[in-house]
């Protein structure tokens, strides 16, 4: 089947890079990358979560304000003061 997808300017260069060595078609070298991954999944084989450390009490300090990053930028920089 024939179908167009899109892949990272970099990851495409592996994967043809990878068929040259192999001397493979890079549709070859695609389908057995997604069989693999695919195979993997169906294993139950995904990645576990990652535990991110948090301050006691869970909750953000009054006052701060993700979506400003200088805020938080100077914030940081003052706790190490």
């Amino acid at each position: 089947m024939r179908t167009t997808i899109r892949i990272d300017d970099r990851l495409l260069a592996e994967a043809k890079a990878q068929a040259a060595r192999s001397g493979r078609t890079l549709a070859a070298v695609v389908e057995d990358a997604l069989r693999a991954a695919l195979a993997r999944r169906d294993r139950g084989e995904t990645t576990r979560p990652l535990a991110l450390p948090t301050s006691p009490g869970g909750r953000l300090r009054p006052g701060v304000d993700l979506d400003d990053s200088a805020a938080l930028l100077e914030l940081m920089e003052g706790a190490e003061r």
